[in-house]
């Protein structure tokens, strides 16, 4: 009878002490939205001019499907202002409505949505390169902000209802604030907007000046919420990630890229068109490899361990017409050094013009990079967890 009344009391202790455990869990107020490998699904409702039909079939379940079986287990969703209100601030339904079929779909195919509100009309990252720096008011403008904050209401309203586990919000991409202190600012407000709405929804939010990783020492998040995720984005060094890209200063370049090592050699340096050759001396005195990019993360990865939180990659990648061979070395070398630091990332993108998806021709223009990506020893883990 003692052994049986001593028996029942372990067990009863044992319970006991589960029921704490899961307590904690439950009042710890943590969510469970784990993110490690992912891709922006972009050029969709964002930075495109296709509407009605074209906008409709751009993207569809077989997507998600497909990321899902390739190894993705989250997507970033960028949404543009002018695809969702028109001028007058009025809602444009059926954008809306593909921005729910995207995230049902998403968790049906077992992948995590960030909804990322990547430009606004008061905020428009480029801005500054393309030399209309006056178009961004968001940071000198109540009213601006406060249209923001607005727009995130109605998100809120809108998406509330999935899991704080399976949908997190990304407030603003790349800001690009003259001091760091109006970022600092605006993330302050727009925080305590939505934690009246949703105080267990988890915030993505980037550092100032197009979410670069050496701002990341100046970005100020609320002490004590954990329910943050802090992103920084990385094309470092550019000459190779946007070799070809007209939209950059250094697009016009043609001559040979090297990497790892010199990027530049003297002799492609001095053929290069003078016009071009402020830009690019960088790329002729300084070793690329992957310490230097181990070395470019570090204030990225203080910043997340100062807050005790999820540091993200949010866009990285290398521009289509980059030599294969470079770009898989790049990737590698990015890939390892995630792995070293558990920063989860997402790939810039899935099939536009950095994308290893082909939308058009319905099929892999780039396997081997997906493999690549694939290959990294976080996924292994997962596997053998499951």
């Amino acid at each position: 009878m003692r052994k049986n009344l001593f028996s029942m009391a372990l067990i009863a202790m044992t319970m006991l002490a589960l029921s704490a455990c899961s307590t904690k869990s439950e009042d710890d107020g943590v969510n469970n939205f784990r993110i490690k490998r992912g891709t922006n699904v972009s050029h969709w409702l964002s930075q495109s001019e296709e509407r009605g039909e074209a906008r409709l079939n751009h993207i569809q379940e077989d997507d998600f499907a497909r990321l899902d079986s390739l190894g993705f287990d989250f997507v970033r969703l960028p949404i543009d202002e002018v695809q969702f209100w028109d001028e007058n601030g009025n809602k444009i339904p059926e954008a809306w409505e593909l921005m729910t079929n995207a995230i049902n779909w998403a968790e049906k195919h077992h992948l995590r949505t960030i909804v990322d509100l990547h430009i606004i009309r008061s905020h428009y990252f480029n801005a500054v390169n393309e030399g209309n720096k006056d178009a961004n008011t968001l940071f000198t403008s109540e009213k601006a902000q406060q249209e923001l904050i607005n727009m995130w209401y109605q998100l809120s309203d809108a998406l509330k209802g999935y899991s704080v586990d399976s949908v997190a919000y990304e407030f603003m991409n790349e800001p690009v604030a003259d001091d760091h202190e109006q970022w600092n600012q605006l993330i302050a407000k727009v925080h305590k907007a939505l934690r009246e709405r949703e105080p267990r929804r988890t915030l993505v939010i980037g550092s100032n000046r197009w979410q670069g990783h050496e701002t990341m020492k100046f970005l100020k998040v609320p002490e004590g919420d954990k329910n943050i995720i802090l992103s920084f984005h990385y094309y470092n060094p550019m000459i190779l990630t946007h070799y070809g890209a007209w939209w950059t200063p250094i697009g016009q370049y043609t001559g040979k890229v090297n990497y790892p090592g010199i990027l530049v050699s003297k002799e492609d340096y001095e053929a290069a068109p003078d016009s071009i050759k402020k830009e690019l001396e960088q790329y002729t005195q300084v070793e690329w490899n992957i310490d230097k990019i181990r070395e470019q993360f570090k204030d990225a990865i203080e910043a997340a361990k100062k807050y005790d939180l999820q540091l993200f990659c949010g866009e990285w990648g290398v521009y289509e017409p980059v030599d294969r061979e470079l770009a898989y070395k790049w990737t590698k070398d990015m890939l390892t050094v995630f792995d070293e630091f558990n920063i989860a990332w997402t790939t810039w993108c899935y099939d536009a013009d950095f994308g290893f998806w082909d939308q058009k021709k319905h099929d892999f223009k780039d396997k081997a990079l997906v493999d690549l990506l694939m290959e990294s020893k976080g996924l292994e883990k997962e596997k053998e967890q499951k």
